[in-house]
């Protein structure tokens, strides 16, 4: 179960301040993460990651420029 490996399942993963990464499946999260419901191989969390993840700036960036 390596990161490159094709068989590999990850699943996306994302932060209190809207962040989005992967995380091996099946292995505990780190504290601050959350699961999406989102699995597969990486290259299918990555793309799902690109669809979704369209303004890369922290929430509390977004939300002080917000007003």
């Amino acid at each position: 179960m390596g990161i490159d490996d094709a068989d590999t399942v990850f699943q996306v993963v994302v932060n209190e301040q809207d962040q989005y990464s992967i995380w091996f499946d099946g292995r505990d999260l780190p504290d601050g993460w959350t699961a999406t419901g989102t699995s597969g191989t990486k290259q299918e969390c990555l793309q799902h990651i690109e669809t979704v993840w369209t303004d890369m700036r922290p929430r509390s960036v977004r939300e002080r420029v917000a007003g």
